[in-house]
């Protein structure tokens, strides 16, 4: 991570972010793996390490952004897939979100994908989504 942060010093524009865990995975797949801590531990342990190492950010669950929030602080970024809206199955997100709840919680970017594309309607999605983000 800090050989992507020194490689961006010549881009001022460019923003490094460092994956966390993705939002597909839960704790069982941790352990699966050989990670012994819980996604929310995890999750908290690799934002400092990408903090510690000058990223500018991290992508997470939205179910993650309070508390990363609270480690970050307010600069970070915090960029969160695994969007769905409210009564939607969350696709294969294990630990999904609503539009609204992500910048509710600190988000600094919210990252919309299957709940319009995968829609029946994606104009009429993209519409809700918006709506849940303008309240």
């Amino acid at each position: 991570m800090a050989a992507a942060v020194d490689a961006a010093r010549d881009f001022p524009a460019l923003r490094v972010l460092a994956l966390t865990v993705v939002t597909s995975m839960t704790d069982a797949d941790l352990t699966d793996i050989g990670v012994g801590a819980p996604a929310e531990e995890q999750v908290l342990r690799l934002a400092r390490l990408a903090d510690k190492a000058g990223c500018h950010g991290v992508i997470a669950s939205p179910r993650d952004v309070a508390a990363l929030r609270g480690v970050l602080g307010a600069g970070a970024l915090i960029v969160t897939p695994g969007v769905a809206l409210h009564g939607e199955s969350p696709s294969e997100h294990a630990r999904p979100g609503t539009p609204r709840a992500a910048p509710a919680a600190g988000a600094s970017h919210v990252v919309v994908g299957r709940t319009v594309t995968r829609a029946a309607d994606p104009a009429a999605a993209f519409r809700c989504v918006r709506n849940s983000l303008a309240r």
